[in-house]
């Protein structure tokens, strides 16, 4: 495990214990008693020790990307829905912000301000120039999944008092995970032809990524809800995304002081 994994680890470590307030004791005990729970948190530190999290573009798009010239519309588009369905980041988050809609009307909602939001400051990212540290944008994106497992906890009504507006936080996320998606694109030199259609199309890959990925976590959701034990797990499942949402944060601000 290399300096900037065990760093994280100190880290998740004592905001774990900043955050024992969330639930309440028969809880986390019914938490450890699933074994799927276990079983997920050692994988989740697995791929930290292996930095799997450090998720970015694969090498042979990086190739293509720094070579690309012209209207490269489905080549992009193509891109860009590979980037989303393997970017476990804001997979998680999604996850998190469906977790426990159960009419489309409403995915429809937060799914579209999701994508309003990451569309708006991916393409503004980009097309401007406008840099921003990823470090610190990928600790905020962590954030954003801490925030949705809390949120899905009940913890804010029951120690703030009040729910915050969950609508406007996905949507402010939202801006969040699209300078991180822009960040990822300004790590190359791109070709001034033909940037703002691949922008575009890859943009439109973006959310066609998205779509696909929100069509397997709903259905996986929807048999898992019917089997009788989502209830019985709903809370160590969130208690498991709040470990992943840490494990993002700690891993970003880590490597954001060492590097």
């Amino acid at each position: 495990m290399d300096v900037a994994s065990t760093l994280t680890l100190f880290w998740i470590w004592n905001m774990t214990e900043a955050f024992t307030w969330v639930s309440t004791r028969q809880r986390i005990e019914a938490a450890l008693r699933t074994r799927w729970f276990a079983f997920f948190t050692l994988a989740l530190l697995s791929l930290l020790a292996t930095s799997v999290f450090a998720h970015g573009v694969a090498e042979d798009d990086k190739l293509f990307i720094e070579q690309a010239s012209g209207m490269q519309l489905i080549p992009f588009m193509y891109l860009g829905a590979k980037h989303m369905v393997t970017g476990y980041d804001h997979l998680l988050f999604l996850f998190g912000v469906v977790f426990f809609l159960y009419r489309m009307r409403e995915v429809g909602i937060y799914v579209t301000l999701f994508a309003v939001g990451h569309s708006a400051t991916l393409l503004y990212g980009v097309l401007s120039g406008t840099h921003v540290n990823p470090y610190i944008v990928d600790a905020i994106i962590g954030l954003s999944v801490v925030y949705k497992a809390l949120d899905n906890m009940g913890a804010f009504k029951r120690v703030l008092g009040f729910q915050p507006n969950t609508k406007a936080a996905v949507l402010i996320f939202g801006f969040f995970h699209g300078f991180g998606l822009a960040t990822k694109l300004q790590e190359f030199t791109l070709s001034q032809e033909g940037l703002v259609p691949n922008i575009l199309a890859f943009n439109v890959g973006i959310e066609i990524g998205q779509l696909l990925a929100l069509a397997a976590i709903l259905i996986a959701m929807g048999f898992w809800r019917r089997s009788g034990a989502f209830w019985r797990q709903a809370f160590a499942t969130n208690v498991v995304l709040m470990a992943a949402g840490f494990i993002l944060m700690g891993h970003q601000i880590t490597r954001y002081f060492i590097l």
